[in-house]
């Protein structure tokens, strides 16, 4: 068992695990695809993603005949788990290993649970696609760097959850989109969204009009920059978004990525990171709401208005 003597929010430097993190990339690519299979289509692809669980990211239960399976990397165990409703269980080794590897045990573990399973066989969103049975340069992996990262995602699922609290309207889960591995948390105004333009490498403009097919305020949190970033951005974008004062100090509109920014590190470092976070979530959706002319009145309420009610 690891003991850590980080605080809360730990802190990780992409350029110290960024090998590690692109092999991490393609297998959650590998399950997020193998759930993509077997899951009905839900709006905007929410049947695809992963979860943060209390020992790593997790497929939730994935329908296969009359029953379910789901899959489950370990951070704490450092394997991936795949349990049948069966009763029956299989276990691949999160260690270095190529892609290639992974994909092959994978699919065979599969095989022996007896679930049948065809995927698009090479990853999404990334340049080069390499057919991960091909792909033998990915094959780094840290299990520190990978609990760290882990940890990161608790604290920032933690802070996400509370702030989609506040919204009820149509909102997403807090979940992890392995297209470009990110914990991310969607809000909509209930008008719909003009086509969305596309253009993601290695993927089809159809799987970003399916997802952008409604008006909407997205935040997240993705392992770029230097430590990591939370992010925020609008669909269509209102006139004046990108030039809207938001808080904290730290959070800027990156012009080239299309959205605010807000490091990571400048949260892990402040006196009160969840307020902190808060503020940058609270703040960007206000820009969208607001600019967009969202019905805020309708869309939300007090998450606490039942306390009393609950003890």
């Amino acid at each position: 068992m690891r003991v850590h003597r980080q605080g809360a929010w730990p802190r990780l430097r992409v350029a110290d695990w960024t090998r590690t993190r692109d092999t991490l990339h393609m297998w959650t690519q590998i399950v997020g695809k193998i759930r993509m299979a077997h899951a009905p289509l839900v709006n905007h692809w929410w049947q695809v993603t992963l979860y943060v669980s209390p020992r790593g990211l997790i497929t939730s239960a994935v329908p296969y005949a009359a029953g379910a399976f789901d899959m489950e990397f370990d951070f704490v165990a450092d394997v991936l788990r795949i349990r049948s409703s069966s009763g029956e269980e299989r276990r691949v080794a999160l260690e270095p290993k190529p892609v290639a590897d992974f994909y092959a045990e994978t699919m065979d573990h599969l095989v022996g649970l007896g679930i049948e399973t065809e995927i698009q066989a090479r990853p999404n969103e990334v340049e080069p696609s390499i057919p991960f049975a091909d792909d033998h340069q990915h094959a780094s992996y840290d299990a520190e760097a990978a609990h760290l990262f882990w940890r990161q995602l608790l604290q920032a699922n933690r802070v996400m959850g509370e702030f989609r609290s506040r919204f009820v309207g149509k909102v997403s889960p807090v979940h992890f989109f392995w297209g470009a591995m990110d914990l991310a948390c969607t809000r909509f105004s209930g008008r719909a969204a003009p086509p969305h333009p596309g253009g993601a490498p290695n993927c089809g403009d159809w799987v970003m009009v399916e997802g952008y097919s409604r008006e909407l305020s997205s935040c997240g949190f993705w392992p770029g920059l230097d430590e990591g970033a939370f992010y925020a951005y609008a669909y269509p974008e209102p006139p004046g978004f990108a030039d809207r004062p938001v808080m904290p100090d730290a959070a800027f509109y990156s012009r080239e990525n299309g959205q605010f920014l807000l490091p990571y590190e400048a949260v892990a470092a402040a006196d009160d990171p969840d307020r902190t976070l808060l503020a940058f979530l609270q703040s960007t959706y206000e820009a969208a709401a607001d600019l967009g002319d969202w019905d805020r009145g309708a869309l939300e309420d007090d998450p606490n208005r039942w306390a009393p009610y609950r003890v």
